[in-house]
């Protein structure tokens, strides 16, 4: 079996069995991918994570189906349990589909299984997937980069392995540049005290919880008034948290729209 865009033939001998990592998008079923579709269609077994829309599934028509997702507290099959399951349903010679949301080299561990599945005598392919950690605040009309905004964007694991906030928010918090931190909702707190501790009490802050999809909810506001924010609107995981003076876009595009009574199309 050959994964696409593989340049080099695969030696039998040496292999037997493929796993393709593919990125399902952040949410919205539209936003898969056109490869990512094919790689569902020519799979025979699919272990697909939580954050991953079902619909997506009706592409794996002859697929054996296997939910190994994650949440808070709740794990359906541990890590190094996904890792053997993979190499298990491979060695038929099968092709594993590793179907993961988002993109699955942003915090997706997907670099991890294909190591892991190479390690153990598989073929291994990748198909990018779109982001959550760009798409869903443009789907909201926040972009990371803005000309006379910001330069730069750094895109930050809320919550590290060992369950504490990862150190790198506090030099993110330096800087001017826009914050995207995944996975973070449970250290909302010591986000916010940390840019506060950083002068930037007024500094825009948007929390999209279920970024694409049909359930969406957005909050908008300061440092300072965040928490209370999300406590009005219930927000929670799976959310996106997004710093910096390029929220004030979203709110820029509705005043224009507004003035010049014009709606937003809704594809």
């Amino acid at each position: 079996m050959k994964a696409a865009n593989n340049k080099q033939n695969l030696n039998t001998e040496q292999t037997f069995g493929l796993l393709t990592v593919v990125g399902a998008g952040p949410g919205d079923v539209e936003l898969i991918t056109l490869k990512a579709i094919k790689a569902l269609q020519n799979a025979d077994v699919v272990l697909y994570d939580a954050l991953v829309d079902v619909a997506l599934l009706k592409y794996a028509e002859k697929a054996e189906l296997i939910f190994v997702g994650k949440r808070k507290g709740c794990y359906s099959y541990q890590q190094e349990q996904i890792n053997e399951l993979i190499v298990e349903r491979a060695k038929s010679g099968g092709h594993v589909v590793r179907l993961k949301g988002g993109d699955p080299f942003v915090f997706g561990r997907g670099a991890e299984e294909m190591e892991y599945a190479a390690k153990h005598g598989l073929a291994v392919a990748m198909v990018p997937g779109v982001s959550s950690a760009l798409s869903v605040p443009a789907a909201q009309n926040i972009p990371v980069t803005k000309r006379g905004a910001t330069e730069s964007f750094w895109v930050i694991t809320g919550t590290t392995k060992e369950h504490k906030l990862s150190s790198d928010v506090q030099l993110a918090a330096k800087s001017n540049a826009t914050i995207v931190i995944l996975m973070g909702m449970s250290k909302l707190s010591q986000i916010v005290d940390l840019f506060r501790s950083e002068g930037k009490s007024e500094m825009p802050i948007a929390i999209i919880q279920n970024g694409t999809r049909e359930s969406e909810k957005i909050g908008i506001a300061t440092i300072d008034s965040i928490e209370k924010e999300v406590e009005k609107l219930a927000l929670t995981n799976p959310a996106i948290i997004i710093i910096g003076e390029v929220v004030k876009h979203r709110e820029n595009i509705l005043k224009i729209q507004e003035k010049h009574k014009t709606q937003e199309f809704i594809y």
